[in-house]
């Protein structure tokens, strides 16, 4: 599947069906979601981080890379496509963000507006991810993750601003992480782009989610740690 129909799969969506994508977190994660008839998946840096061993935000760039590589190589008999969270960018150039990703396989990116340092300046941000469009051009689906709420600022009108900005730089969509359910039809009508909502235990389940305007929902690294929820209890009983 290319990019033109992962772009597609965003767009026209029925209230209460938005595109649900998991996120696998290894080779053999991805081909459970796939098996089941997903149609693309969405990887999680903080579930390969766990995966790997890292804090969320410290996998070097080189093991990000090798491990979108492997999801994207497990999923290659299935046909679907997969877009990779990669943070920040790791602090590399636009061009070779984008060859990276590309020679990774993916046919997306999520690429945040924060940093150690907290959130980046939005202008700023909005230029890079303009050069990223441009290095792309159509070969990449970018989604600019806010991190308004995230990082402690939880006001939607500077969350609404940002995502603005973010969509006139070129960005297909926009995922304000952890906006409360009130605000996601503001969001929803505010912004000229699909939005991407978390998916959270305990919070609306994907239909609810799409019924408040979301036309994209992922989920963290929540399913793996559903996943080692079940390893813990194996263990229990082994031991």
């Amino acid at each position: 599947m290319d990019v033109k129909t992962f772009r597609d799969l965003h767009h026209d969506r029925a209230p209460g069906d938005p595109l649900i994508l998991p996120g696998p977190w290894d080779a053999a994660s991805a081909r459970a979601f796939a098996g089941a008839g997903f149609p693309a998946l969405a990887t999680p840096s903080a579930g390969i981080a766990e995966s790997l061993g890292y804090e969320d935000g410290a996998t070097p760039a080189d093991e990000m890379f090798a491990a979108v590589t492997r999801i994207v190589r497990a999923v290659t008999d299935y046909g679907i496509p997969v877009s990779a969270d990669l943070e920040s960018g790791y602090g590399l150039p636009p061009r070779e963000l984008v060859d990276r990703a590309l020679s990774a396989g993916a046919v997306g990116v999520n690429l945040e507006d924060s940093n150690p340092s907290g959130l980046a300046d939005p202008h700023e941000h909005a230029a890079r991810l303009a050069e990223i469009r441009t290095a792309a051009g159509d070969a990449l689906f970018v989604n600019a993750r806010v991190d308004t709420y995230v990082r402690g600022v939880p006001d939607l009108d500077e969350t609404v601003r940002r995502a603005r900005l973010y969509v006139e730089a070129g960005a297909d969509a926009v995922y304000p992480i952890l906006a409360p359910e009130d605000a996601l039809p503001t969001l929803y009508s505010s912004i000229p782009a699909p939005v991407n909502a978390l998916s959270v235990a305990n919070g609306p389940n994907p239909a609810e989610l799409g019924r408040l305007g979301v036309a994209r929902v992922t989920f963290g690294p929540g399913l793996l740690r559903r996943v080692m929820g079940v390893a813990r209890e194996i263990a229990k009983e082994l031991r």
